[in-house]
């Protein structure tokens, strides 16, 4: 009788595992796929067949669903290209390839299936190709990340029809053409934080954009022309700006700034006239460049104004005042 009941509960204690399993049988089979077609690598070494897939590295599971619904590998050594059997986990939320020189090739247009999508950071790679327009039907997504690659082709007008897009990353990347017009009419309650720096951009801002409330705007870097004042007001919500190293030109003298600016950089433009008085009413100033442009007249005295150094406002056609030479 003893050597029964020592029996059962060894046979029992085999068998637990398979019941208690969380990982569900088809998210576990496409992650074994996506391995595979990565070719292995060693930074997926804990996805091993018939073990817990929930608890596999780079990986997230939902707890009410114990489906898989993140998938976040980065800074591993992979080559390859991003499978396309990322689209055939359903229920994923957060996808991310990130830090990973040695990927190559297009965005997947598989990724168009994962309609719960709120997060993709695909940055830090060689992706080459376009952006492909399939984003705009993710209509869950929060934030896309395209930065530091080699994507190449204009921006898709489409992307504004996101309604609940709060980032969109697509600095130091190829892309050539203009900032859509559609750019002014996000469909959110709240414009997102715009990053297109480092690009070959062309052509004027698109005035549409003076008529929401951007919080984050970098645009530096490219070559954009012409007058961005309508993007300035006291009652906007700009927190940080940075138009550097471009083309515009304007006279910013009567501009007027929201009291949440905290940075704002101008350096390298050709911008006229003399410091704006309103700039010393902006008690959040962090960072300020005004450097290289076509400025005169005596810096207003007053705010953070004076705290900036020399190289923050030197090489300007006839600009003085403190920290400047006096007038």
């Amino acid at each position: 009788m003893k050597l029964f009941v020592i029996f059962l509960f060894y046979f029992f204690s085999l068998s637990l595992p398979s019941y208690s399993k969380r990982c569900n049988l088809k998210d576990e089979k496409v992650l074994l796929k996506i391995k595979l077609a990565l070719n292995n690598p060693y930074h997926l070494a804990s996805w091993i067949p018939d073990t817990e897939c929930c608890n596999w590295y780079c990986v997230d599971c939902d707890p009410s669903t114990n489906r898989i619904n993140a998938l976040t590998i980065f800074q591993g050594n992979i080559s390859g290209q991003i499978p396309a059997e990322v689209g055939d986990l359903p229920f994923l939320e957060i996808l991310i390839f990130r830090h990973l020189t040695n990927v190559t090739g297009e965005i997947p247009s598989a990724i168009a299936k994962l309609s719960n999508l709120r997060m993709v950071r695909l940055s830090w790679t060689n992706l080459t190709g376009p952006v492909p327009s399939f984003f705009s039907q993710l209509k869950a997504l929060t934030y896309l990340d395209l930065s530091f690659n080699q994507l190449s082709g204009s921006i898709p007008p489409s992307l504004s029809l996101l309604p609940n897009l709060a980032a969109l990353h697509m600095d130091r990347n190829r892309l050539t053409g203009t900032i859509p017009e559609s750019f002014g009419a996000f469909t959110g309650s709240s414009p997102p934080d715009l990053f297109l720096s480092h690009n070959q951009l062309t052509g004027s801002v698109p005035k549409s954009l003076g008529s929401l409330n951007f919080s984050r705007i970098d645009f530096s870097r490219n070559t954009l022309e012409g007058d961005i004042s309508f993007l300035f007001g006291r009652n906007k919500t700009l927190e940080d700006a940075d138009f550097s190293r471009i083309l515009f030109e304007f006279d910013i003298s009567k501009l007027e700034f929201p009291e949440s600016l905290d940075t704002l950089d101008l350096n390298h433009n050709r911008l006229k006239g003399s410091v704006p008085e309103a700039l010393t009413a902006l008690e959040n100033l962090q960072q300020f460049n005004i450097s290289y442009n076509r400025l005169c007249g005596q810096i207003p005295v007053g705010g953070k104004l004076q705290s900036f150094t020399y190289t923050e406002y030197f090489h300007n056609r006839c600009l003085c005042g403190s920290p400047l030479p006096a007038c």
